[in-house]
C-alpha cells in the first residue's frame, strides 16, 4: 500500500509546480507573443475558467473514487477496463512527456547566464539546433537525480517541491511588481503589441488548443488520492486554487515579457528566449541569474511533479491488471512505485538527444492525452450523476464538450493549432505501444472477475 504522507501544502505546490514548468518562461516568446498578447490573455483566463469547471467532475469523482490512478479509475467504473486503459496510457503521455520537456529546460537556461558553458562535445545539428554531449548530460543528472528522489520517499520529494514552488512564485511577482512601477503599461514596447495586433479569434484558439498543456497539473490530485492526509472535497479546493494561480502566472509572465521586446523582435525571431531578455534589459545579469533561479525552480518542480503523477498513474493501471505488474511493484522500504519511475526515466532519456526543438513537440503530445483524460472524466462525471440523481450534471456537459473542441482543434488537419508532424509521430508511436498492451493483456484481464477488479482498481472490497 502507498502511505498517507502528503499534507495540504504539499498537494498544492504539487498542483501549481505541474502547471508552471518551463513553457510559462519559454512560450511567451515562442507562442503567446506571436498569436497576440491580448489574444493569448483572453485564451488562458477562457482555459482556466474550462478547466475550472472540469475540476468539478474530478471533484465529484474522486468523493467517490478516492485511489491513486484517479481519470482511469473513474472511466473504469463507467465504460469499463478497456476505456480505463484508453483514458489512462494517454494521460500517462500527458504526464511523462512533460518530465523531459521540463529536464531539456536546464540546458536551455545555461546558454543565457553561462554562456557557452555547455557547448562541449558537439554531437550533430538537428533541425536547427546544434546538439551538445554537455547539455545532454545537465538533463541526465536532473532525470536521474529526481527519479531517485521519488523513489526515496514521497515526503523528501514533496519537501523539494513546497521550496521550489515558493521560490517561483515569488520571483515572479517581484519582477512583474518592480517592473510594472517602474515603466507603466503603456512603455515603448508594450504599446507595439497593444496597437500592432487585433483581437482574433484564430489567435485565440491557437493558445486555447494547448491549453489542456497549459493546465495539466491539477489532475495530478487525483493521482496521489490514496497518499492523501486529508478529504476529496479539500483537495477539490485546492485543485480550484492551482489552477487560478497557473492562469495568473501565464498571464503575469506573458505581460512582463512584453516589458523588454517589441513585437517586430517576436515576430522576426531573433531573440531566442523573449523573457530573458526582458529581465537582463531592466535588470542586468543579476536579474537573469534571478530569473535563472525562478526557471530552476519551475524545471524540477515540474520533473518532481510528473514523476509523482504519471509513476502513481502506472501503478495504479498495473494494480488493476490493466498493464504489466512490473509498473506495480513498490519499494520495500519506501514504498514508491519504484518500477514505474524508472520506467517514466527510461523514456525520457530520449528526449534531449532531440534538442531544444523537441520542446514544441511535446506540447501537443501533452496537450492531446491531458485532452482525453478530461473528456473521460467528464464523460464519467455525466454517467455516474444522471445514474444517482437522475439529473444532467452541467460542469460534465461543458466538460465534455470542451474536451471534444481541444481534441478537434488539435487533431483535425489544416487548422491553425493542429499537431505537428513530429508530434503526430509521437502520438502514432505511443498508441501503437498501448495497442500492443492491449492485445497482450486482454486474455490475462478477462481471468479476473468484475469483483475483483473492483476491488484492485476502485478498493471495493467483495
Amino acid at each position: 500500500m502507498l502511505k498517507k504522507d502528503i499534507k495540504k501544502v504539499d498537494i498544492l505546490s504539487l498542483a501549481i509546480g505541474a502547471i508552471i514548468g518551463t513553457g510559462a518562461f519559454l512560450l511567451p516568446g515562442t507562442m503567446f507573443l506571436k498569436a497576440g498578447m491580448l489574444n493569448s490573455i483572453i485564451a488562458i483566463f477562457i482555459g482556466g475558467l474550462i478547466m475550472v469547471i472540469i475540476e468539478k467532475n474530478y471533484g465529484y469523482l474522486l468523493k467517490k473514487y478516492p485511489v491513486a490512478g484517479g481519470e482511469y479509475a473513474f472511466t473504469y467504473d463507467s465504460f469499463g477496463w478497456k476505456h480505463s486503459l484508453i483514458c489512462g496510457w494517454f494521460l500517462v503521455l500527458a504526464y511523462a512527456s512533460m518530465v523531459p520537456f521540463n529536464a531539456t529546460g536546464l540546458a536551455f537556461v545555461s546558454k543565457f547566464v553561462m554562456p557557452g558553458i555547455l557547448k562541449v562535445g558537439f554531437l550533430y545539428n538537428l533541425a536547427g539546433s546544434n546538439i551538445y554531449l554537455a547539455e545532454i548530460g545537465v538533463s541526465y543528472f536532473a532525470l536521474f537525480l529526481f527519479a531517485y528522489l521519488n523513489i526515496k520517499g514521497v515526503k523528501l520529494a514533496s519537501n523539494f517541491q513546497n521550496i521550489m514552488v515558493l521560490t517561483l512564485v515569488g520571483i515572479v511577482f517581484l519582477f512583474l511588481s518592480v517592473t510594472l512601477a517602474k515603466v507603466g503599461i503603456r512603455n515603448e514596447y508594450t504599446t507595439t503589441f497593444l496597437n500592432g495586433q487585433n483581437i482574433s479569434i484564430s489567435g485565440i484558439l491557437k493558445v486555447l488548443s494547448i491549453a489542456p498543456m497549459l493546465f495539466v497539473g491539477f489532475d495530478c490530485i487525483p493521482q496521489v488520492a490514496e497518499e492523501l492526509e486529508f478529504n476529496a472535497h479539500e483537495a477539490s479546493k485546492l485543485a480550484i486554487f492551482s489552477i487560478i494561480i497557473g492562469a495568473i502566472i501565464y498571464c503575469s509572465i506573458l505581460f512582463f515579457t512584453s516589458f523588454g521586446i517589441s513585437l517586430n523582435e517576436i515576430i522576426d525571431g531573433d531573440i531566442v528566449w523573449a523573457t530573458g531578455h526582458t529581465v537582463e534589459y531592466y535588470f542586468g545579469k543579476v536579474g537573469l541569474w534571478i530569473l535563472a533561479l525562478a526557471l530552476i525552480s519551475a524545471i524540477i518542480a515540474g520533473i518532481n511533479g510528473f514523476y509523482m503523477a504519471s509513476s502513481r498513474l502506472l501503478f495504479a493501471m498495473a494494480r488493476g491488471k490493466i498493464l504489466p505488474d512490473f509498473f506495480g511493484k513498490l519499494d520495500p522500504k519506501s514504498h514508491t512505485p519504484k518500477n514505474a519511475i524508472l520506467f517514466i526515466l527510461g523514456i525520457s532519456l530520449v528526449a534531449p538527444w532531440f534538442g531544444r526543438n523537441v520542446l514544441s513537440w511535446i506540447v501537443g503530445t501533452s496537450s492531446v492525452g491531458a485532452a482525453i483524460g478530461y473528456l473521460y472524466t467528464s464523460l464519467s462525471s455525466f454517467k455516474l450523476y444522471k445514474k444517482e440523481h437522475n439529473k444532467i450534471y452541467l460542469p460534465a456537459v461543458i466538460g465534455s464538450f470542451s474536451g471534444v473542441i481541444f481534441l478537434i482543434l488539435l487533431l483535425f488537419p489544416g487548422l491553425n493549432s493542429s499537431l505537428s508532424i513530429p508530434s503526430t509521430i509521437i502520438l502514432m508511436v505511443w498508441s501503437l505501444i498501448g495497442y500492443f498492451f492491449y492485445r497482450f493483456y486482454d486474455l490475462k484481464v478477462t481471468h479476473y472477475s468484475k469483483e475483483e477488479l473492483d476491488e484492485l482498481i476502485l478498493n471495493k472490497i467483495k
